[in-house]
């Protein structure tokens, strides 16, 4: 287009002879004498003929197997790439885009090419909500991550909230409703899901799921319906689709640097805040985003008085060390649960041992690998048979007690049979409490008196002992009709053979 311009300037304009203009942009006489005659301004070539040398004889088999393909549903139908194959083992050795090339030509011509095109939708307030994972990268104490976000979206008001985890397991699934129900102020009425593996088991014909069976009793839970995509079909959760691409290039189009996740989260929740807030509505666009949202939420589902308990649970033993192998990191339990199997119920933070409907074990969930985390309260019934451990006891070492109490640690840990006394002192704390104990031991402290009996006696002083229970008189013990004398001269009497009654 731009040699035809060149040439009707040179010859219309300037005034130029054919020859020279020829000559000058390097053209054929004849070629420069078309373009002036013909008057266009624009030339495209176009192929009169393709020639197929090696696809041509194959060309009367692979027209027989789209015509056959062509009567059938379109998930049915062989791609270009398995027809590709089938050509190949009939002797074809020719290229796939010669093929491909050809069998979209003929797809076009029969009318079967696929016309990709999408329907319009649209839902009532608090009808549906939809779920997505998205996944960016931010530096995170100092380190550089991929973090996953979890993206929901409320269809009618396009209210927005995203959460980020480190992992996208399904006690993360679980935790992120949990947030998200509670930021919402509600649950709408269904729920559109990916084919997600940590929530979908198996995927069937149509619109049939087997969904994962503790997901299924958080819709239960919360009283909304699932709903599951087709496969390859984003277009059926296209509002948190396109959520994803703006959260992207509005909130992470810098380089973003948090502590942690808990300062991540809310940097975003302020940023979903401040969004809705100011964001038309693409629909009602006299309103913004909240003003939509403000009159969807009298339409939401009430949550329940409790929320969901969303774990994951495991079976798994304890081991001699008091301790259990989780996510390819080891905790500890309580010293009862030795050698027996525990429940692990693994939440998005924290990690809960049970035995028997017994917790036997909490602790801050650790995210990293091969790190040993323990509670030296799991094992004093061990020190109690041997203090001597106490000195080089793993779970002792970086022990977090009240500084009086580490203090009387030390100083008996000089002396000759210290362990044990500081055992001892230990072994009370779940009679008279950690605050009282840690108070005994500044008394001895400021006394100058650092031995456990000093101690064991001062929180003997200060605090009542339980009085035992009154015992129950039973029906079939007899009743005295002359109560006892306090007298020592009876022992006398009895040794001298005398009688003494006392009934």
């Amino acid at each position: 287009m731009e040699t035809i311009t060149k040439v009707r300037l040179a010859y219309f304009r300037d005034g130029k002879a054919i020859r020279e203009i020829a000559r000058k942009f390097n053209l054929a006489r004849n070629t420069v004498k078309n373009i002036i005659r013909s008057g266009v301004t624009d030339q495209k070539y176009e192929r009169s003929e393709q020639p197929r040398p090696k696809l041509g004889a194959f060309v009367d088999k692979l027209a027989e197997w789209l015509q056959e393909d062509s009567s059938k549903p379109v998930r049915h139908r062989r791609s270009a790439q398995i027809l590709f194959e089938q050509l190949q083992r009939e002797g074809y050795d020719g290229g796939y885009d010669t093929l491909r090339r050809y069998v979209g030509a003929w797809q076009k011509e029969d009318g079967t090419a696929l016309v990709k095109a999408f329907v319009p939708l649209e839902f009532d307030p608090g009808e549906a909500f939809q779920f997505d994972w998205s996944y960016e990268k931010i530096e995170l104490g100092g380190v550089s991550v991929e973090v996953k976000i979890a993206h929901f979206r409320l269809c009618h008001s396009r209210k927005l909230f995203c959460v980020a985890y480190t992992r996208e397991k399904l006690e993360m699934v679980f935790n992120a409703h949990l947030r998200a129900f509670e930021f919402f102020g509600g649950v709408c009425k269904r729920g559109i899901y990916d084919n997600l593996k940590t929530v979908v088991t198996k995927i069937l014909m149509s619109k049939d799921r087997v969904w994962n069976r503790r997901f299924q009793n958080l819709a239960s839970h919360y009283l909304f319906e699932l709903v599951a995509c087709t496969p390859a079909a984003g277009w059926e959760k296209g509002q948190v689709e396109n959520q994803v691409d703006l959260v992207r290039s509005r909130f992470f189009a810098l380089r973003r640097r948090f502590t942690d996740l808990e300062e991540l989260n809310e940097w975003l929740e302020r940023e979903c805040r401040n969004y809705a807030a100011s964001a038309k509505h693409p629909e009602f666009k006299d309103k913004t985003i909240d003003q939509v949202f403000a009159e969807e939420k009298s339409r939401l589902i009430v949550l329940p008085m409790s929320p969901f308990d969303g774990y994951q649970e495991v079976t798994t033993r304890v081991s001699l060390q008091l301790l259990i192998n989780f996510d390819r990191n080891h905790y500890s339990v309580s010293a009862m649960a030795v050698g027996k199997s525990v429940q692990v119920r693994a939440y998005a933070e924290h990690v809960t041992m049970v035995l028997n409907g017994t917790v036997v074990g909490i602790h801050k969930r650790h995210l990293g690998r091969d790190k040993a985390i323990y509670d030296p309260w799991h094992y004093l019934a061990v020190l109690e048979r041997k203090p001597g451990a106490l000195r080089n006891g793993a779970p002792f070492k970086r022990w977090d007690l009240p500084e009086a109490m580490s203090e009387v640690r030390t100083i008996l840990e000089g002396r000759s049979g210290g362990d044990r006394q500081f055992v001892s002192i230990l072994s009370v704390v779940s009679r008279y409490g950690l605050e009282p104990v840690a108070i005994a031991c500044s008394q001895a402290l400021s006394d100058k008196t650092v031995s456990s009996d000093v101690i064991l006696s001062i929180l003997s002083r200060t605090h009542d002992e339980p009085q035992p229970e009154p015992v129950k008189l039973s029906e079939q013990l007899p009743l005295l009709k002359l109560i006892p004398m306090v007298d020592c001269y009876r022992y006398d009497g009895l040794m001298k053979g005398g009688a003494y009654g006392t009934a």
